[in-house]
């Protein structure tokens, strides 16, 4: 509310306008006498009037005593007429009561109102644009563009409502003096339809933020690890470089690491660009395949003393092993040449080959120790790691046809000398599955007994062969072999049989 201006006529105005009671001026009003004039009688006489002797000339004090008592008798009058001026116009507002002043405060209210609606929805829609630029910084998915098309479509439900909110507030002044009922009324009107207009539209806005749970949450997690992961390759890098640095120092070369660690050169120079500019999926990707790929090479340099010793042990240890296979392979002629002696030909047709082929593989042996000898000395690890391989196998396989040759002798000795331990080893193991087929039944299952009476049958048949003047025991002991294989199926079919069914 404005204060009210002074009025022009005040008490003291009007008692300045009543004829008769202006005070003298005399020296004491501060106005001097002239000099040589005369001074003026105290009842001089009023020009075009005759002289008053009966009205004595006003003194001073008389005067002051008639100003005060027509201002004490004018005063409650001057008052009672100034009160109807300064509350009913003079161009200021109502102090109190009205209902002009009542529907202005209504008003007021429902600005008030509107305008909280206006910031909290507002306010709502920043942190909302803030989630949405978080999840479409990290997800690219036919949901998460949905999220942005449904956030744009109610960006513009909400700049409908604010226009509206701010149309009303543009449209009406409710700050001026002469605001009338009717406009305060109608801005009251409008101000409350826009501020539940801005409420429905928060409504909206807070169910589509929750539903934005699922992909916020997945975004927000990737942003959480994206720092974490490429400070991770790049430690990792780190780490590598200084076991590479460590490993030239004693004198090997790592070559072939080198190369590979340069190669994440320009993985790293992606990294240090950042996510915004290569998205933060991509880099979450390429700082896992940074840090995996540093890390194997720290691990392989780190490694690489150990790996060198451990080549130099395998070219001594397979060197040695084919000096002791060349010596082996000399005893095999005359393992052979009793085999002939005492054995018929089926018993050792197979083994002719055996000290030529022996002979044949050391001498590949040696010539590949002699290559993996010269990859070691270059330090190309894996070309001296593969043929330190193939020589393993060379010898493995000279060992077993060596072996074959007098594991042969011995087992033909043994069945020559009692051919009955072996017929009865395969007797027990028909006998055995014959048992267990027959477990919890009157009958046999046609499955299992087919095949293990075809195993008695070969076994007999097998037994025949050691008839005559020159048995086949070679056929003997691979026959019964194979009996007792097919015995051992029949077995593990029905113990599988019986396990499913007793689940």
């Amino acid at each position: 509310m404005t204060a009210t201006p002074a009025q022009p006529y005040s008490p003291l105005t009007l008692l300045r306008r009543v004829p008769g009671l202006r005070p003298r001026r005399g020296p004491a009003a501060g106005r001097a006498p002239q000099p040589g004039a005369a001074p003026r009688e105290a009842n001089q006489n009023i020009p075009g009037r005759g002289p008053r002797p009966d009205v004595p000339a006003p003194t001073g004090r008389t005067t002051r005593a008639a100003l005060d008592t027509l201002t004490l008798v004018g005063l409650p009058l001057l008052v009672a007429l100034a009160l109807p001026v300064s509350f009913a116009g003079g161009g200021t507002r109502r102090w109190f009561g009205g209902r002009a002043e009542s529907q202005r405060a209504e008003a007021q209210a429902a600005k008030d109102a509107a305008a909280a609606a206006f910031y909290e929805l507002d306010t709502a829609q920043r942190d909302l644009r803030i989630s949405i630029d978080t999840i479409t910084a990290v997800d690219d998915s036919s949901a998460a563009r949905r999220a942005v098309t449904d956030f744009e479509a109610l960006g513009r439900r909400i700049d409908e409502a604010s226009g509206r909110y701010i149309n009303a507030v543009d449209a009406h002044d409710l700050d001026r003096d002469d605001l009338e009922a009717a406009a305060a009324n109608r801005a009251r009107t409008e101000l409350s339809a826009a501020k539940d207009q801005l409420g429905q539209v928060k409504q909206e806005l807070d169910r589509f933020e929750s539903g934005l749970g699922p992909l916020l949450g997945k975004a927000e997690t990737q942003l959480a690890r994206l720092a974490p992961a490429v400070e991770r390759a790049r430690q990792a890098l780190l780490a590598a470089s200084n076991a590479l640095d460590a490993v030239r120092s004693s004198g090997l070369r790592a070559d072939d690491l080198a190369a590979r660690l340069a190669a994440l050169g320009p993985e790293l120079t992606k990294l240090n660009q950042g996510a915004g500019q290569h998205g933060v999926p991509q880099t979450l990707e390429r700082a896992t395949q940074v840090a995996r790929e540093a890390e194997a090479i720290r691990a392989q340099a780190d490694q690489l003393p150990e790996r060198a010793a451990e080549i130099d042990h395998r070219l001594v240890s397979l060197r040695t092993r084919a000096q002791a296979l060349t010596t082996r392979a000399g005893q095999v002629d005359p393992v052979l040449s009793e085999l002939r002696r005492r054995f018929s030909a089926a018993c050792w047709q197979d083994l002719q080959q055996v000290p030529q082929q022996a002979g044949e593989n050391v001498r590949q042996a040696e010539l590949k120790l002699k290559e993996a000898q010269a990859a070691r000395d270059a330090q190309r690890w894996p070309d001296a790691t593969s043929l330190l391989s193939t020589v393993r196998a060379l010898l493995n396989t000279t060992d077993e046809a060596v072996s074959a040759a007098g594991d042969r002798l011995r087992r033909l000795n043994a069945v020559q000398k009692d051919p009955q331990q072996e017929i009865d080893r395969t007797r027990f193991a028909i006998r055995d599955a014959q048992r267990l087929a027959m477990t919890g039944r009157t009958t046999p299952d046609p499955r299992h007994a087919r095949p293990l009476d075809e195993a008695v049958a070969r076994l007999d048949q097998a037994i025949t062969t050691l008839e005559g003047r020159h048995p086949d025991y070679w056929h003997f002991l691979t026959e019964t072999e194979a009996v007792r294989q097919s015995v051992t199926r029949v077995v593990t079919q029905i113990r599988e049989e019986r396990g499913t069914a007793s689940h």
